[in-house]
C-alpha cells in the first residue's frame, strides 16, 4: 500500500510540473477513443424509426415481387400476371394482404434534375395494410402523385411542384413514409432493380443514380411501364407470426423456375435495407479510429520521448535515493496510463454522446433511434486500445531511463550520435543546411519512421475525401443521403487526422530541437549561421515529409476503396488536384515545423556549450 501511495504522489507531482504535456496526452487520447466509441457502438440498426413506420402504416411482414417474364436474350416476354400471386395470398401462416400493386420504373424530371423512379400504382381509397404514412399534403388523386420523404428531399421537391414522369406531367399530391420498402436509396436492395438499366431508364447517365419511390394511381402505373422494362406486381402480407417472415420469405421464393420469378422480403430484411444510411459512417469511422490511433501512437510516442529526455537528471536522482529500475520504469508507465485511463473514459462519454447523430434514420422513417447503449464489451476495447497505445508508446523509453546508469543520469551529458558511413558519404558534398537536416534525421532513425507514419496516414485520409468529394459531386444536384452522411464523417475525420499530424509535426520538430541543441550549439561554435541551424532542422522533418507524402496517395486510394467499394473513384480526379494535395502538405508541415526550429536556431550557445563543459 505505501509503495501504490508513493507512486501515485510522485506521479501525481509529475504531472503537475508537466500539465501541458499531460493535457496534450489527454486530447490525443481522447480523440481516438471517442471516433472507436462511435464506430463501435453503430452497428447499422435503427429499429426503433423502423418499429414506429411499421406501426404508423400498419407494415407488412413480408412483400412478395412478382417480375415480368424474361426470354433468353433477357428482353420482357411478358408482364407479371397478378394472378401468379394467389397462391401466397393463401398460404399456410397469412392472415392478411393487400395488393397486388403494379409497379414499373420510368424517368423523372424534376427541378431540372433528371434520375428514375420507381413508381407504385395504388388504389384511391387508403389501403388497411401497408399504407403509407403521409408527413405532408394529402394521398394520390388523378394527376397528382406522393413521393416517398428521403426522395424528395433529395430532389428538393415540395407539396404543389410539378414534376414529370416519362415525359407525362404531375403534381406532389403528398409526402410519406413507407415501411414496405426501404427508403432512399436502398429502395433496390434484394435485386429487384436490374431493369434500370434498360434504354428508357439508363439515359444521361442516371442508371448510377438509385431510385426512389412514388404512389399513383394503378392506370398511370400500367400507362406508365415501357416495353423493355415491363410490368412488376407487389404484394403486401401479414403472417400469423411475424418472427417466422425470414424463413417464409426463403421458402417462397423462387428465380430459377420457368414463369415470372418472385423475390420475396421479409420485415426484418427491409428493416436491415433501412438501417444502411448508418452502415457506411459505422464503416468510416472504424478505419478512421485506426488511422487516428496510429497518428495518437506516434503522438504519444514522441510526447513520452520528448518528457523522458528532460527528465533524465531526474531518473538519476531518483536511483540515487534507491529506486530500483524497475521502480522508475513503472513510476514513468503510471504517469500516462494514469492520464490515458481519464482521457479513455472521457472518449466514451463523447462518443456515446455523439452517436445519435450518425444513427438518425434521415427523412425516411418515423421517429429516433435514441442512444446506442456502450456494452461492455466497447468499454473494454475502448479502453484497451488507449492503454495499449499509451503503453507501447511508453515501455521502450521508460526502459532505456530505468537502465540509464545512475551517474550518467545525473550528468546528463551528451549522447553519442549514430553514426553511419553510408549517410556521411551521401551528405558530405550537400550544401550546409541540408547536410545537417539529413545527419539529424539519420540519428534518430525511430522518429524519422513515426514522422514517415504521420504524414502518410494524413495525406490518405485527404486523398480519400478528395476523391470521394469528385465521385460524389461531379454528377448531379440528386443528394443521395449515405453518401452526404458518409462524406461529413469522413471530412470530420480528416479534420481531425490533419489536427493530430500538426500536433505532431510540432512535437517531433520541438523533439529534434532539443535532442540537438548540443550538435546545433557546435555547429554554429564551428561557423554555422543562426539561419543554416534553422534551416537544417527543417531539412531535417522534410526528410520524413517527401517519401510520406508520396507514400499517402496510393494509400489514400486503398483506403476509399475500402470504405466505399470504388475501385475506380480516382479516375474523376484531375491529376493535378494529387499534385495540389502533396504540394499543400509540403508547405503546411514546413509551416509548422519553421516555428520549433526557428527557435532553435536561436538558441544561445555559447550556455548550451558552457553548460556541457561543466
Amino acid at each position: 500500500m505505501g509503495r501504490a501511495f508513493l507512486f501515485g504522489r510522485l506521479a501525481a507531482k509529475d504531472l503537475r510540473r508537466h500539465l501541458s504535456e499531460a493535457v496534450l496526452l489527454f486530447l490525443v487520447i481522447a480523440a481516438a477513443a471517442a471516433t472507436l466509441t462511435m464506430g463501435l457502438v453503430l452497428h447499422g440498426e435503427t429499429s426503433n424509426p423502423y418499429d414506429t413506420t411499421q406501426a404508423a402504416t400498419n407494415g407488412p411482414d413480408a412483400v412478395a415481387n412478382l417480375s415480368p417474364t424474361l426470354s433468353d436474350s433477357g428482353s420482357v416476354r411478358a408482364n407479371a400476371n397478378p394472378a401468379d400471386l394467389a397462391a401466397l395470398e393463401s398460404a399456410p401462416g397469412v392472415v392478411g394482404h393487400s395488393g397486388p400493386y403494379p409497379t414499373t420504373f420510368a424517368l423523372l424530371d424534376a427541378r431540372g434534375m433528371r434520375t428514375s423512379a420507381m413508381v407504385e400504382g395504388r388504389d384511391l381509397a387508403p389501403a388497411t395494410l401497408a399504407q403509407p404514412a403521409l408527413t405532408a399534403g394529402s394521398w394520390i388523386r388523378d394527376g397528382g402523385v406522393v413521393i416517398e420523404r428521403s426522395f424528395a428531399d433529395a430532389l428538393g421537391v415540395q407539396v404543389g411542384d410539378a414534376i414529370s414522369l416519362r415525359g407525362r406531367p404531375y403534381r406532389v399530391a403528398g409526402i410519406a413514409v413507407d415501411a414496405a420498402t426501404a427508403p432512399y436509396p436502398h429502395v433496390c436492395a434484394g435485386g429487384w432493380c436490374d431493369v434500370i438499366y434498360r434504354p428508357s431508364v439508363a439515359k444521361d447517365q442516371i442508371s448510377q443514380y438509385q431510385p426512389g419511390v412514388i404512389w399513383l394511381p394503378r392506370s398511370d402505373a400500367v400507362d406508365l411501364a415501357a416495353p423493355d422494362i415491363g410490368l412488376s406486381y407487389l404484394l403486401n402480407l401479414k403472417l400469423t407470426d411475424p418472427a417466422q417472415a425470414p424463413a417464409f420469405a426463403a421458402s417462397r421464393t423462387h428465380t430459377s423456375s420457368p414463369g415470372s420469378p418472385v423475390v420475396i422480403k421479409s420485415r426484418q430484411e427491409i428493416s436491415t435495407d433501412a438501417a444502411k444510411l448508418v452502415r457506411g459512417p459505422h464503416t468510416v469511422l472504424l478505419v478512421g479510429s485506426g488511422l487516428l490511433i496510429l497518428l495518437a501512437l506516434a503522438s504519444v510516442t514522441v510526447l513520452v520521448g520528448g518528457r523522458l529526455a528532460e527528465q533524465t537528471r531526474r531518473v538519476g536522482l531518483l536511483k540515487a535515493v534507491g529506486a530500483t529500475p524497475g521502480t522508475v520504469a513503472i513510476l514513468l508507465l503510471v504517469e500516462h496510463l494514469a492520464v490515458t485511463l481519464v482521457a479513455a473514459a472521457a472518449g466514451l462519454a463523447i462518443g456515446w454522446d455523439l452517436a445519435p447523430l450518425l444513427t438518425s434514420p434521415g427523412a425516411g422513417l418515423l421517429g429516433a433511434p435514441g442512444t446506442p447503449p456502450i456494452t461492455v464489451s466497447t468499454v473494454a476495447a475502448v479502453v484497451g486500445v488507449a492503454l495499449a497505445v499509451a503503453a507501447l508508446a511508453t515501455v521502450t523509453p521508460a526502459l532505456q531511463a530505468a537502465r540509464t546508469s545512475t551517474v550518467n543520469a545525473l550528468a546528463d551529458t551528451a549522447r553519442p550520435p549514430r553514426r553511419s558511413t553510408v549517410v556521411n558519404a551521401l551528405s558530405t558534398h550537400l550544401p550546409v543546411p541540408l547536410l545537417l537536416g539529413v545527419r539529424l534525421a539519420a540519428r534518430r532513425p525511430r522518429r524519422l519512421a513515426l514522422s514517415t507514419l504521420s504524414v502518410t496516414v494524413t495525406e490518405a485520409g485527404i486523398i480519400a475525401i478528395v476523391m470521394e468529394h469528385a465521385r460524389l459531386g461531379g454528377t448531379s444536384g440528386l443528394v443521395n443521403p449515405q453518401n452526404q452522411r458518409m462524406t461529413q464523417v469522413m471530412l470530420v475525420i480528416t479534420v481531425m487526422l490533419i489536427a493530430l499530424a500538426a500536433v505532431n509535426a510540432v512535437l517531433i520538430t520541438w523533439a529534434t530541437v532539443f535532442d540537438a541543441r548540443r550538435a546545433s550549439a557546435l555547429a554554429r561554435a564551428l561557423g554555422a549561421t543562426p539561419q543554416q541551424v534553422t534551416a537544417a532542422l527543417i531539412a531535417a522533418q522534410l526528410v520524413a515529409v517527401l517519401p510520406g507524402s508520396v507514400l499517402g496517395v496510393p494509400l489514400g486510394m486503398g483506403l476509399l476503396k475500402v470504405v466505399t467499394t470504388s475501385g475506380d473513384a480516382y479516375k474523376l480526379v484531375p491529376s493535378w488536384w494529387f499534385l495540389l494535395v502533396v504540394l499543400g502538405t509540403w508547405l503546411v508541415t514546413s509551416a509548422l515545423i519553421a516555428i520549433p526550429a526557428r527557435f532553435g536556431g536561436r538558441l544561445p550557445t555559447a550556455r548550451i556549450l558552457r553548460a556541457e563543459l561543466s
